[in-house]
């Protein structure tokens, strides 16, 4: 069993769209960053890349390159899901989202209904929470959003390098 841990956080704007684990979560403002800036799903893709001993997401698609401008954060993930396939297997995820607005219980559902989807696993393997700052810090301000992402993979007995246990 391996371990890895996520985190990411973008800034609010107004004029972009607000995605959250491959979801558009309708509101005034959205993420900027070189990619879509879901912060969800940087950090899961920086949880299992973690998880799976290679380094951290800005190693891998980093914001200096053009060809991940704009790019589709789920895209990303799944290319992840491909670096570590025939490695591990994703045992279960949990995540927290950190965003004063828009309130997402009403959109938590779809969210690990998606992340579900993508990653290949039972939707009971997937947790998502929300939360609020109670007006603290650079979310409770509404200036950006944060994720958090664990999650546990299974070693299949074959290694990073491909060398069998």
């Amino acid at each position: 069993m391996r371990v890895g841990i996520g985190y990411d956080v973008h800034r609010l704007k107004e004029g972009r769209k607000l995605i959250l684990g491959g979801v558009q979560v309708p509101h005034e403002k959205g993420l900027i960053g070189h990619s879509d800036a879901d912060v969800l799903a940087h950090a899961i893709t920086d949880a299992i890349i973690g998880a799976a001993g290679l380094g951290d997401i800005g190693e891998w698609f980093p914001d200096t390159k053009e060809e991940f401008k704009d790019a589709d954060s789920i895209e990303l993930l799944k290319k992840v899901l491909n670096m570590i396939k025939g490695k591990f297997l994703i045992n279960n995820i949990d995540c927290i989202i950190i965003a004063e607005k828009p309130r997402l219980t009403t959109y938590k559902k779809a969210i690990k209904e998606n992340i579900s989807k993508v990653l290949g696993i039972e939707e009971h393997k997937v947790n998502i929470k929300a939360k609020s700052e109670e007006g603290l810090g650079f979310t409770g301000r509404q200036e950006g959003i944060a994720a958090y992402a664990i999650v546990s993979l299974i070693e299949l007995g074959i290694d990073i390098d491909n060398q069998v246990k």
